[in-house]
C-alpha cells in the first residue's frame, strides 16, 4: 500500500493552493484529479481577475493556473491526472483508479495521514420540454469548448441565466465568434456584476428579465433549432399567452452551481444545508477541518463562491494539514491563517459579501456547537 503525508483530491484552484502550501512545508503531497490537465476552472477563464494585488488583480485565469502549476512543481507535489478517487475508508485509506500513460486504468490503494477534498461544484440543470435535446448544455461545457478545446458549441446561442457565469460566458462566446441572440433571466434583475452585463448590452444583445425557457424546439436533424420563452409571474410560473420563439441552435444553462458532496459523504463528514452557498456543504472549522479528524475541505466544496476564495481556502487547508503533521508550528500556522482570513473577509465585502460573511460565521458556529471544538476566525 502506498503511503503519503497528504492526499489532495481535485486539482482546481483550491486543490493546487492546498498542495503548494503543504508541499512548501515539507509534506509528501499527492494531488489527484479526474481531468486531463490540472488547473480546473482557471484554464477556462480568459478574463482578468478582480480584487487586490494579493488576489492577482488584472491577471487572466489561465496565467494564474500556469503560475500555480509551476509553484506546485517547485514544492515537489506529485500529480496524477485522469485519476479518480473511488473510495475513502476508515484509517484514511483511499481507493484510486489511476490513469496510465497507455490509456488503461489501475486500481491503487493508498493511505494518507491527511486528506484535503477540493472537488469543486457541479452545474444545476433546468428542466423544460426538450431539455435533453442535443444542443442544450451547461454554460461550463460551452466555456470549455471555446476556451480549452477551441471549438464553437454552436452558431446562434441563447443563454439562460444572468449571474456572473452567464454574463461572462456569453461575452466569451461572442469573442469566439458565436452569435449570442438572447439572455433569459427569471428574476426581475440581472444577477451578475453590472460591468459584465454592460458589455453584453453594448453589443446589442437583448436580456429578457422575468422570462424563462419553456421549450427547446427540435429540428429535423434531432438537434435544437430554437426555443420558446415566456414571461413568469412573481412565483416564477410561466404566464400563458406570453410565449415567444427565438431561433437558435444552442441553449446554454447558467442556473447556478452546487457543491460536489460525493467524497465528503464517503468520508462520513457531517453536513449542513446552506442555501446561499449552494445546498449541502460539510461542516468545517476555521482550519477547514471537517467533523472527521484529518479530513479537510476547500473551495467550492465548502460552498460555491469564486476562484480567489477557493485559492485562499486551499491555502488554509494546506497550512492546517502541515501543522497537524508537525511541519509548521501552531504559532506560525495561526499567524498565517489569520492573515488569510483577513483577505477572505475583504473578498466577501462585495455586493453580496456581507451575507456571505454572516453565513460563513454561522457555519463556524454550527461546527463548534455540534463538534464541540472552540474556534475563532480572528
Amino acid at each position: 500500500m502506498l503511503q503519503r503525508d497528504v492526499l489532495v483530491i481535485g486539482a482546481g484552484p483550491a486543490g493546487l493552493a492546498a498542495s503548494i502550501e503543504a508541499g512548501k512545508a515539507g509534506a509528501d503531497v499527492l494531488l489527484v484529479d479526474l481531468n486531463m490537465q490540472p488547473g480546473g476552472q482557471l484554464f477556462k477563464q480568459i478574463h482578468k481577475f478582480f480584487g487586490s494585488s494579493a488576489h492577482r488583480s488584472g491577471t487572466r485565469g489561465y496565467d494564474i493556473g500556469k503560475q500555480l502549476l509551476k509553484e506546485a512543481e517547485e514544492a515537489g507535489v506529485e500529480i496524477w491526472m485522469q485519476s479518480t478517487v473511488i473510495g475513502i475508508f476508515p484509517g484514511n485509506k483511499i481507493g484510486i483508479e489511476k490513469g496510465l500513460d497507455n490509456g488503461d486504468k489501475e486500481i491503487i490503494t493508498l493511505q494518507a495521514k491527511k486528506i484535503i477534498i477540493a472537488t469543486g461544484a457541479s452545474e444545476n440543470a433546468i428542466r423544460f420540454e426538450g431539455w435533453t435535446t442535443p444542443g442544450v448544455m451547461g454554460a461550463g461545457a460551452a466555456q470549455t469548448m471555446i476556451n480549452v478545446n477551441h471549438v464553437k458549441p454552436g452558431k446562434k446561442i441563447v443563454m439562460l441565466g444572468t449571474g456572473n457565469v452567464g454574463l461572462i460566458v456569453s461575452y466569451q462566446l461572442m469573442q469566439a465568434g458565436c452569435d449570442v441572440v438572447a439572455l433569459v433571466e427569471a428574476a426581475p434583475k440581472i444577477g451578475g456584476y453590472a460591468v459584465h452585463a454592460a458589455k453584453i448590452r453594448r453589443a446589442g444583445v437583448p436580456i429578457y428579465l422575468c422570462h424563462t425557457i419553456i421549450e427547446a424546439i427540435k429540428g429535423e436533424d434531432g438537434c435544437v433549432c430554437g426555443c420558446v420563452i415566456a414571461k413568469v409571474d412573481d412565483k416564477f410560473q410561466p404566464i400563458p399567452g406570453t410565449e415567444e420563439t427565438i431561433e437558435c441552435d444552442t441553449i446554454t444553462l447558467a442556473a447556478g452551481l452546487k457543491p460536489t458532496m460525493d467524497l465528503v459523504k464517503l468520508a462520513d463528514c457531517k453536513l449542513t444545508f446552506n442555501g446561499p452557498f449552494g445546498g449541502y456543504i460539510p461542516l468545517h472549522n476555521e482550519k477547514m477541518e471537517t467533523s472527521r479528524e484529518g479530513v479537510f475541505v476547500a473551495g467550492d466544496t465548502t460552498g460555491v463562491e469564486e476562484a480567489n476564495t477557493a485559492l485562499e481556502e486551499g491555502k488554509i487547508a494546506g497550512i492546517s494539514a502541515a501543522e497537524e503533521l508537525g511541519l509548521i508550528s501552531s504559532e506560525n500556522a495561526d499567524l498565517m491563517r489569520a492573515e488569510i482570513w483577513k483577505r477572505l473577509d475583504a473578498l466577501r465585502l462585495g455586493p453580496f459579501g456581507e451575507r456571505r460573511m454572516m453565513e460563513k460565521e454561522h457555519i463556524l458556529k454550527e461546527y463548534r456547537e455540534i463538534i464541540g471544538t472552540p474556534i475563532s476566525a480572528e
